[in-house]
């Protein structure tokens, strides 16, 4: 079973001054509760046991939140206080600590509530190793609340991933968890850089997959979208 995550913490969070100016992103509360812990609570649920949290911007106070926080989940954190590396450097950086078997990726300032499935048990089942280099969560684009955009991929009868054509619109939209095989990240083009790399490789090797989510996820990528969550939280 994939029990190990990668929890994406080190980002700036530009878009959501100016309540980043003294907390970095994955504290910002939403609904009573810091976004880190809305998705480290999600994991726990979902029967991971190791999660690896980078750390670049406030490093210190995520650090101690993680310290504080009493829970089921061994933390193991990777310090890149001295450079972001952005999200596929992020990985690379951290591919040491996370093992040599799949396992989740998902952006700490996610905002999910499961589908009739419980997301990761849902995602489990699907992830097949002899098929797959990445597994991608997706939305419909229609149910991308608070998210404005074009959408990302196509995914054809069998759950494979092409990208949006420019000029085109996308139906799904990736909605920040996904599975990745080790096996992906190797030859890194720099220090820092996009998982897009990734993607774009496994897509050249029809190794890139999607599922389509059945719950809610919001965009909580601005002050003006956590008010939005709140009361479709608060009203169903």
């Amino acid at each position: 079973m994939i029990d190990t995550a990668m929890l994406m913490a080190a980002g700036l969070g530009k878009r959501m001054r100016p309540l980043t100016a003294t907390r970095p992103k994955p504290l910002v509360k939403v609904a009573g509760k810091p976004l880190m812990d809305h998705a480290l609570d999600r994991l726990e649920a979902g029967g991971v046991r190791k999660v690896v949290v980078n750390v670049h911007y406030l490093a210190d106070t995520v650090e101690a939140h993680l310290k504080a926080r009493r829970c089921g989940l061994e933390f193991t954190v990777s310090d890149e206080r001295a450079k972001l590396l952005e999200t596929g450097g992020g990985l690379m950086q951290a591919k040491p600590l996370l093992g040599n078997q799949p396992f989740f990726c998902v952006n700490s300032d996610n905002f999910w509530v499961d589908g009739p499935a419980e997301t990761f048990a849902m995602m489990r089942s699907v992830w097949d190793p002899e098929r797959m280099d990445a597994l991608l969560l997706l939305v419909p684009q229609a149910r991308a609340y608070c998210h404005s955009g074009m959408g990302d991929f196509r995914m054809d009868a069998n759950g494979r991933l092409t990208r949006r054509k420019q000029g085109h619109v996308a139906p799904f939209v990736y909605i920040g968890i996904q599975i990745l095989s080790p096996t992906l990240l190797v030859d890194p083009p720099g220090d820092v850089f996009s998982t897009n790399i990734f993607w774009n490789r496994a897509i050249a090797a029809g190794r890139l997959y999607g599922v389509s989510h059945q719950g809610l996820w919001f965009d909580v990528g601005t002050p003006a979208a956590i008010p939005v969550v709140e009361s479709m939280l608060a009203h169903g």
